[in-house]
């Protein structure tokens, strides 16, 4: 095994390594390791410790429109059912085949 003394930047393959970033344990140069709250972490690192967390918001993403299109489709459903219903209680005489077309306008 090598010691850490003949390790080279992970980035910058010119340049001996000084620091190995905690969080990836990858061996970096002084410029490319940076302080974070009393550790040294790469850029990298850094920006994917900072980055928002959206875990739980991926499935409400994916879910969401599946939802709202079968509540639109069921409203609609119910509605044009109801629309059906008051049309067959307001007038049913028109609806009845029992007389012909003639006696229907008397």
């Amino acid at each position: 095994m090598t010691g850490f003394a003949y390790q080279r930047c992970f980035i910058h393959a010119a340049r001996e390594a000084v620091a190995r970033c905690l969080e990836c344990r990858r061996a970096f140069c002084r410029e490319c390791v940076v302080d974070h709250e009393g550790r040294l972490v790469c850029a990298a690192c850094i920006a994917r410790l900072h980055a928002p967390k959206a875990r739980g918001r991926g499935l409400l993403r994916r879910v969401f429109p599946a939802a709202a299109a079968l509540l639109t489709l069921i409203v609609c459903w119910i509605l044009f059912y109801m629309a059906g219903r008051v049309l067959l209680l307001n007038e049913p005489s028109r609806h009845s085949f029992d007389e012909t077309p003639q006696e229907r306008h008397e």
